[in-house]
């Protein structure tokens, strides 16, 4: 897996960064008003190359692949840049692919910047008056007339009162309502493979204009997140505030997972995925809705500053509204991805060049995989299969034995505790076919985490005692965090470890120790000073849950889950079972709770839950006719599937963060968060869609959909509620004040 951009790509990058810092800074933006164009700007893009980065080595370009467009809108969006940018990069590879003779004086003064070309997205034939894009400024526009794609002359094309080109929009920028087919018109090719090439501009157009999108979304929220940490109110700068610092994560994360689909988008069409034409429908329409939210919150966040044009977060405001709505109601993007996933639509896709990028997992991670596939194939008979949940109330003690003889339990621990030393993309490959087998992997993950905080800080007795069990399956452990009156405040705790001898008495009690009732031991989090600061005055110690004074009482839910209470009297327990030094639990739960706060996401549970909503809109008949077939049932579809591809992306994301050392920017929190808010929003708006046969647990797709929607609450709680998630993701990612007390 890689996720790093080529030596090319960022000297490249660094190169635009540098140019656009200059010649699209805020005041030039504002002195190409109101036209929108700035001649020496454009001028200044050509002689880099900009507009000659998609034409083919052998028509005089530079040939570089679609990722590399996308890297370069992403910095146009984000200075704003003035002018039909994305639009001229697809119009120049057009005419060039087209290869008409007659196009090569006229492409290579489009690559020089001299002429402007553009491009129509809508059949003159249907739609002979239409908006488009730069229309104002440019020269020539490409487009569609019934089976001929045409070059069109704006001269006499204007349809606005004052018979100039161009006229008053939203954002200021180059718009213009043109009357192509009143228009000179010159024959590019009326063939079929011309056609082609025409539509593919077209999907190409919407994966930069949605990189563009990504760009200026991001510098918005920077922008705002920058301003609440100077602005001050009661105080205290604006961004301690929950209110004001939520939104930002809110959007701060919509945005890194839309940048990174976008990319996915491009690496499934050179890898030739099935579902790549649906995923540039619905990148465009992900990427439009978000910069619509971001620069609202962002502006927002300026308050009545916001509103003046002092500032600049107005720019863009308006600029996110003027690119995304070019082609028309964003909405119909994701009507298009829902007719391409299921009414069979087909997309004719770009060849989108080399892509340095790369999502697979690696061999060793297949490898891994498939033997995990063959042993649940093997081990999990129908008996087992019955007996299956996603819960604690799944596990089994017999296939979590025959799981650590085969070393399958722990694969990424040491040999010499029962692993295989297996890297973290192995194990993300080994998640998904749990998931596949239905397989709860909570007892393992639980028991994991514990078992790996013994071999950092335990005593040699506690591994000799606990450890050596845990390696051969015998014990597994649950997690004695929460306390009735505190919830995710941690370090509120009140269950007290009081030195007895040459050991510890354990008086307290836990809540929501799942996995207790079956468990053999509970990591605990006392508190043994009373005397220092809350956070300073904590031990971890692992208590055997079979010790006379612990009481384990049943906490059901409606999520068909059990959790439990648990209560402490007089509990003995060694010294030797003590984590960490004595009042220094701090440093080894903070050790957990990266473990926990790692970037776990939902995917796998949003998939499924998809496919089975799509299995019962296929079984439901509306109108007479499968559910499947209605457009709006679609779209609803695309919409949870869109949620799915992102939750993948921003996982990945995480995952190959980790692996590369790289900064924490809370990419875990943000996976986690946005997974759990969005299989929560699509497991409901999925079970109404399929309403009523969804209320029914009936065995099959509706059982599913109906246990989704009750297991998709607990998401958003368990694990550190979406509120600490998104505090951990205003203050790492974008450099808020901590919003939480000290």
């Amino acid at each position: 897996m890689n996720l790093h951009l080529s030596e090319d790509q960022r000297l490249m990058r660094e190169n635009f960064v540098r140019f656009l810092a200059e010649e699209s800074s805020k005041a030039r933006v504002r002195a190409a008003q109101p036209s929108g164009f700035d001649q020496r700007l454009w001028h200044g893009l050509a002689e880099m190359g900009a507009f000659s980065m998609r034409v083919p080595e052998a028509a005089g370009g530079l040939g570089l692949g679609l990722l590399d467009a996308a890297i370069f809108m992403e910095e146009v969006g984000r200075t704003l840049a003035s002018g039909p940018i994305a639009e001229t990069l697809v119009s120049t590879r057009l005419l060039a692919l087209l290869g008409v003779n007659a196009n090569a004086e006229l492409l290579e003064k489009a690559m020089r910047g001299e002429t402007i070309v553009t491009i129509a997205f809508h059949d003159i034939a249907e739609q002979p008056a239409q908006w488009v894009a730069g229309g104002a400024a440019a020269d020539f526009v490409i487009a569609r007339n019934g089976n001929k794609i045409v070059l069109v002359d704006t001269v006499a094309a204007t349809c606005s009162e004052s018979g100039s080109l161009g006229e008053e929009n939203l954002a200021s920028t180059p718009l213009a309502e043109l009357h192509l087919a009143n228009a000179a018109q010159t024959l590019l090719t009326d063939t079929v493979d011309g056609r082609n090439t025409f539509a593919q501009a077209i999907e190409e157009w919407k994966l930069l204009v949605a990189a563009a999108l990504a760009g200026l979304s991001r510098e918005a929220v920077q922008l705002a997140a920058a301003y609440a940490c100077e602005r001050e109110a009661f105080g205290q700068p604006i961004g301690t505030y929950q209110a004001i610092s939520h939104p930002l994560a809110d959007r701060i994360t919509d945005i890194d997972s839309g940048k990174y689909f976008v990319w996915k988008a491009i690496h499934d069409i050179a890898h030739g995925e099935p579902e790549a034409g649906a995923e540039v429908s619905l990148a465009a329409w992900w990427n439009a809705r978000t910069a619509s939210l971001a620069v609202a919150h962002a502006l927002h966040t300026f308050g009545g500053y916001g509103l003046t044009t002092e500032y600049d977060i107005h720019l863009y405001n308006l600029r996110a509204k003027d690119w995304a709505l070019i082609l028309g109601d964003p909405e119909r993007l994701l009507e298009e991805g829902g007719r391409r996933l299921y009414a069979g639509e087909v997309a004719v896709l770009p060849d989108v060049g080399e892509v340095s990028i790369n999502f697979d997992l690696g061999e060793q991670a297949h490898q891994m995989a498939a033997e995990l596939d063959a042993f649940f194939t093997k081990t999990l008979t129908p008996e087992l299969k019955a007996k299956a949940h996603y819960s604690f109330d799944g596990f089994d003690a017999g296939v979590h034995r025959k799981l650590a003889e085969a070393k399958l339990l722990f694969p990424d621990w040491p040999v010499e505790w029962g692993g295989r030393a297996a890297p973290p993309y192995a194990m993300s490959a080994l998640s998904h076919v749990w998931e596949k087998h239905h397989w709860s992997h909570h007892a393992v993950g639980t028991t994991s985490m514990v078992g790996t905080m013994i071999r950092r800080y335990g005593s040699d007795e506690l591994k000799r005692e606990v450890l050596t069990k845990i390696v051969s399956g015998e014990a597994i452990c649950s997690l004695g965090y929460s306390e009735p009156h505190c919830g995710s405040d941690v370090f509120a705790a009140k269950t007290r470890a009081t030195r007895e001898g040459d050991g510890w008495r354990i008086d307290g009690s836990k809540m929501f120790t799942s996995g207790a009732n079956i468990a053999q031991y509970v990591l605990m989090l006392t508190r043994t000073n009373t005397d220092v600061a809350k956070h300073k005055g904590l031990t971890m110690f692992v208590v055997p849950l079979d010790a006379p004074g612990v009481e384990v009482q049943p906490v059901y839910t409606f999520q068909e889950e059990r959790t439990n209470i648990t209560y402490y009297e007089g509990v003995k327990i060694p010294d030797s079972y003590r984590l960490g030094d004595v009042d220094a639990g701090l440093k080894v739960m903070a050790a957990g709770l990266e473990l926990e706060h790692g970037g776990g996401s939902f995917a796998n549970h949003q998939r499924a839950l998809v496919d089975a909503a799509a299995e019962l809109c296929r079984e439901i008949r509306y109108r007479g006719r499968p559910l499947i077939e209605d457009p709006a049932a679609q779209k609803r579809l695309a919409k949870s599937m869109a949620h799915y591809f992102l939750t993948e992306m921003i996982s990945r994301r995480s995952l190959w963060a980790a692996v590369e050392k790289l900064p924490n920017l809370a990419y875990g929190p943000m996976a986690k968060m946005f997974s759990s808010e969005k299989f929560l929003e699509d497991a409901s708006d999925l079970l109404d869609l399929t309403a009523p046969y969804s209320l029914s647990k009936r065995k099959g797709a509706a059982a599913l959909l109906n246990l989704s929607y009750r297991h998709a609450q607990g998401t958003t709680i368990y694990g550190g509620t979406s509120e600490i998630h998104r505090s951990m993701i205003a203050e790492r990612a974008l450099g808020l004040p901590r919003s939480r007390a000290k």
